[in-house]
């Protein structure tokens, strides 16, 4: 399924009813950001502040996001958000396989409209999709992954860090790699 152009991605994300998340959500969550970044940020699906709102990462979590890119001085022209699934999980549980299958070509089609040169995958939900299924998010995090061009990186979930204080350095240093990277295409 390839979609042309924004206009037509943005049509069938709000339309789909190719899973049961349609019949729960409130608002479709495409995006957030500058669809010509360099930098693509990708986590795992709305949670009920992203499905009142209609944008991906404006909860507790994105706050945490938020504040952690404007500390590393990264730019919101900079960046773009989106998510694994565009309709939210009951209760806020992980997407099923069913789910993320049937909204994966939505997400390829908007990595190939932004044509990003980073990818940030925010938790193992996304690095399951993006990188490698058997990986563990904790073993691979920070880890930079050459794949078709892209330049990939798997971190902690904002969200696990509300959870455990104790990844806090672990996500800062990570995402100082991601800055470096991005300082370095940005020069070039």
């Amino acid at each position: 399924m390839i979609m042309r152009d924004w206009e037509e991605l943005t049509d069938m994300c709000e339309n789909c009813k190719m899973c049961r998340l349609s019949d729960t959500r409130k608002n479709v969550v495409i995006e957030r950001g500058n669809r010509n970044a360099p930098l693509m940020f990708i986590g795992e699906g709305p949670g009920e502040q992203e499905d009142i709102q209609g944008r991906p990462f404006v909860g507790r979590a994105g706050k945490l996001l938020d504040l952690l890119l404007e500390a590393l001085g990264i730019k919101e022209h900079q960046y773009y958000i989106t998510n694994i699934v565009k309709c939210r999980p009951p209760g806020n549980r992980v997407p099923s396989e069913e789910e993320a299958q049937t909204c994966l070509p939505y997400l390829r089609n908007q990595v190939f409209l932004v044509r990003p040169q980073i990818i940030v995958c925010l938790g193992a939900t996304a690095m399951k999709y993006i990188i490698d299924r058997n990986a563990q998010i904790s073993k691979i995090r920070g880890c930079w992954i050459e794949r078709k061009g892209y330049w990939l990186m798997p971190v902690f979930h904002p969200a696990a860090l509300l959870r455990d204080e104790s990844k806090k350095i672990l996500m800062w240093e990570d995402f100082k790699k991601v800055k470096q990277r991005l300082d370095t295409i940005c020069q070039s």
